[in-house]
């Protein structure tokens, strides 16, 4: 067995890294995040669920044709992921990655 990365040089102390300043930074900014994000998706979904079941005229009702607000709020999940998704990929741009890469060349700098 090897204590060696694919550079050829030998394992970073994973323990230092978890409890260096840069490390915790990024996941008090990666929870920032995260956190009040799911929460917001889960009340959004828990209420078309609650909705669903107990405000059936609610949802029932016709905007235009056959589509009622039931179906529009059910599309509205898939919009919310993918606004979330990229709101995300934003956010760990310009937020997280700077953080990663400065982790990432201190570790890499070391193993050289």
């Amino acid at each position: 067995m090897t204590t060696e990365t694919q550079t050829g040089g030998p394992d970073p102390d994973w323990p230092q890294v978890f409890d260096s300043p840069e490390f915790q930074r990024l996941r008090r900014r990666f929870r920032r995040f995260v956190f009040p994000m799911t929460a917001l998706f889960l009340a959004w979904y828990a209420l078309y669920v609650l909705l669903a079941d107990y405000a059936h005229g609610f949802m029932s009702h016709k905007v235009g044709g056959n589509i009622t607000v039931g179906l529009i709020l059910g599309l509205l999940q898939f919009v919310s992921t993918f606004l979330i998704t990229g709101l995300y990929v934003r956010y760990a741009d310009r937020t997280l990655d700077p953080i990663v890469e400065g982790i990432r060349a201190e570790l890499e700098g070391e193993a050289r």
